[in-house]
């Protein structure tokens, strides 16, 4: 029988779940079973719980759907579970070093109690400076192991599940489980500490919980509100079965009316049915108030005598100055001219256009990417909803003809704006752009991140210089309603670097169709148009954008490069997107196609790729076709710019470091050989999850015509996936 048994519940915190789980497993103390509760098997979390679960035996997963809550899937994990003593951990939270050594040692001293309560810390989202909320509470407690009564302000009120470590062999006898609805916690915590006899504390911080940016469920405004009332007379009614003694039980109905209390006088959690909820809180207190029970002094009191008299009027009275402060203010709108500003006000009161979708993609820099994707397939499947395109000024020659377009900052760019019900972006919309109600922002994103994007980019300080305000781009992020996935690993890093309410739509790339549509006459144009001569190898040289360097460097000579990787080689220049200001950096066997409206025909065009770290190697990957990873600054850009994986341990292709290993490579043909191809399988199965060609028809169907989600066209499986065809004969005999 292991000393422990972690139960780790893993609904909704895929994109951190690894990190909980890699916290226990490191653990010194190794004599454990970890239980993580995951989802259905088609749920983010599923690959990762499996994924640990086939490196380390201590793993044992066990299943519990979603709509048996937070409690149910703790007590799927209760009845799985055989070691001495239970503990549970958040799945997005972590279990410090050293933690089970100290849990071991402390127990060893104390001799089996029941609960053995510790600290814990509380970790702002963006990783801010903690807090110790449960200290004070602990510092008063005895040494050694005690009787509740000795410590009756341990109530287990204030204790999360993840708080504390409860003897198996207790729970069972005691016929103790997480009560099912919301504020589950205060029920656990308020049941364990009725029924428990012998407990003791250990006063070290052992967990890490860390705060989401949403805030926490229970705090949304809702008729679950409702059920912390359910929890609250739950235990107030077993501790009169248990006959619990009045030093125990006064402190206990202090702590949870001081949790009801807190949440009557919050109007924006309880936006209906607030004086019935008072009035039922009122008659819990009449009917458990522990007899010699003394109201606290101070403004609390006050409102414990107002519950206890069921004076609703003067309790209302008595907050109404903070619902008034709580009260939401009007965004302005920001447009610079007066009238301009005017114009926008007014247009913002004028009804939303159910029909009129308004697309931008790159800041306006043309008419490309998933944007442009979703765009062209929206006029096939909902031609009665009119699109617009906004484009800068200078950019209007770009957009194809029959496309209609807004110049961005003209009149109609913000009286469409203000009316569209569909905006969609794979970046952002303007600072000054208002989320109106009823409206729905699509984020498509573009591109899968190996570097650190949103307010992951925080802690370097080369890159968080230029990203600006944290807290203005998260203001955006709040604006979406749907963020676009290719894989399942972007759904999980999207969710840390721009935490927020949206739903992820994990339907791959629109952007990336083509790969999976384009003929081998549509590949053939594409190079004629590019200049690409017959019967060459074009090998496409994508370098991504390094933070640190102040301007565009091939990094490579590239003329260089042509010579010795062989005579049929000809080499596509693209610069990333930042350094595309129309001049032309081609000469001899180099064309470059920095200027090409779409990166998308420049892969088609292309018999291989050389990239460096640019998530053009994710997109191209689609194609499976040969990758090398040129990484010549692999650790400086990895310091400097932060990464999500170490793509030297899993590239696409392979690898080299100098441009003469980069030249051989090519030379001798190995750049597709067994090894390229077994990297890119493997890359493949990870990266090119949802990209099979009907991308844009999802989003279309999902978000523009409001089809369920179950009617949307299943992922065709990657080995069924017929990609477009290559030019040229990869390996020379």
């Amino acid at each position: 029988m292991p000393r422990f048994s972690i139960i780790v519940p893993s609904h909704g915190v895929a994109s951190r779940l690894s990190e909980a789980l890699d916290s226990v497993l490191a653990q010194s103390f190794g004599d454990l079973e970890l239980i993580p509760v995951h989802d259905p098997s088609d749920s983010p979390a599923t690959d990762v719980v499996a994924a640990h679960a086939e490196r380390d035996s201590r793993v044992a997963p066990v299943h519990s759907p979603p709509s048996a809550g937070l409690s149910g899937a703790r007590n799927a994990g209760i009845r799985a579970a055989t070691g001495a003593y239970l503990l549970f951990l958040d799945g997005d939270d972590l279990l410090l070093p050293g933690a089970l050594a100290a849990l071991d040692a402390r127990l060893a001293q104390a001799g089996d109690v029941d609960v053995l309560y510790f600290e814990h810390e509380r970790a702002p989202w963006w990783e801010g400076e903690t807090t110790n909320p449960v200290a004070p509470l602990l510092a008063k407690a005895p040494g050694g192991a005690f009787t509740p009564g000795r410590a009756p302000q341990l109530t287990g009120v204030h204790f999360p599940a993840w708080s504390a470590a409860y003897r198996r062999a207790f729970v069972a006898d005691s016929h103790l489980a997480f009560p099912g609805g919301h504020f589950t916690d205060i029920g656990w915590g308020g049941l364990t500490s009725v029924a428990a006899e012998r407990i003791a504390v250990l006063r070290s911080v052992l967990v890490r919980h860390r705060l989401r940016r949403q805030g926490s469920r229970l705090n949304l405004p809702g008729p679950h509100q409702g059920e912390l009332l359910d929890q609250v007379e739950r235990v107030l009614a077993r501790a009169a079965e248990h006959g619990l003694p009045e030093e125990q039980a006064r402190p206990l109905f202090e702590q949870l009316f001081s949790v009801v209390l807190k949440t009557a006088s919050r109007t924006e959690r309880l936006t209906s049915g607030r004086r019935a909820f008072f009035r039922r809180a009122g008659r819990l207190y009449r009917q458990h108030r522990p007899s010699g029970f003394r109201a606290p002094g101070g403004s609390v009191g006050v409102q414990h005598r107002l519950l206890a008299a069921g004076a609703y009027a003067a309790f209302r009275a008595l907050r109404g100055a903070n619902r008034a402060a709580a009260g939401l203010a009007e965004r302005l709108p920001r447009p610079r001219m007066l009238r301009t500003r005017l114009r926008y006000a007014r247009d913002l009161r004028r009804p939303l256009d159910a029909n009129l979708a308004v697309y931008c993609a790159y800041w306006g820099r043309g008419y490309a990417c998933n944007p442009a994707a979703i765009h062209a397939k929206a006029r096939e499947l909902a031609p009665h909803i009119r699109s617009v395109f906004l484009v800068e000024a200078g950019q209007e020659h770009g957009v194809p003809e029959g496309v209609e377009y807004a110049v961005i900052g003209s009149r109609r760019y913000w009286q469409v704006l203000a009316r569209a019900k569909y905006l969609i972006n794979n970046a952002n919309f303007a600072e000054g752009i208002v989320k109106r109600p009823g409206s729905v922002h699509v984020q498509t994103q573009h591109g899968t991140p190996l570097k650190t994007m949103g307010v992951d980019q925080s802690t370097y300080p080369v890159v968080a210089a230029r990203t600006g305000s944290f807290t203005k781009l998260l203001g955006r992020v709040d604006r979406w309603d749907f963020n676009l996935s290719s894989n399942r690993h972007s759904t999980q890093m999207w969710e840390r670097a721009f935490p927020g309410s949206y739903e992820a739509l994990e339907y791959g790339y629109p952007r990336n169709d083509v790969y999976c549509t384009a003929r081998a006459d549509d590949v053939a144009r594409i190079r004629a148009e590019l200049g690409v001569p017959e019967g060459k190898t074009a090998v496409l040289y994508a370098p991504t954008h390094r933070d640190h360097q102040s301007g565009f460097e091939t990094g490579l000579d590239l003329e260089a490069f042509c010579e010795a990787a062989g005579e049929d080689v000809v080499v596509l220049l693209r610069a990333h997107y930042f350094y595309d200001q129309g001049l032309s950096r081609g000469s001899g066997r180099i064309i470059d196609v920095t200027g090409h409206r779409s990166a998308e025909e420049v892969c088609l065009a292309a018999d291989a790729l050389i990239t460096d770290y640019s998530s053009i190697m994710f997109d191209y990957a689609n194609l499976d076709r040969p990758i090398v990873v040129h990484a010549d600054d692999w650790e400086v850009y990895r310091e400097t710019r932060g990464v999500y994986f170490d793509l030297m341990a899993h590239p696409p292709g392979l690898v080299t470091r100098t441009p003469e290993e980069l030249a051989r490579v090519f030379a001798d043909g190995t750049y597709a050989g067994a090894e390229s191809r077994a990297l890119r399988a493997a890359f493949r199965e990870r990266f090119c999850q949802f990209d099979d060609g009907l991308a844009a028809e999802r989003v279309v169907r999902r978000v523009l015509l409001g089809e369920p989600p179950e009617a949307i066209p299943p992922v065709i499986p990657l080995a069924e996936r017929v990609p477009a065809p290559a030019a040229a004969t990869l390996v020379r005999s």
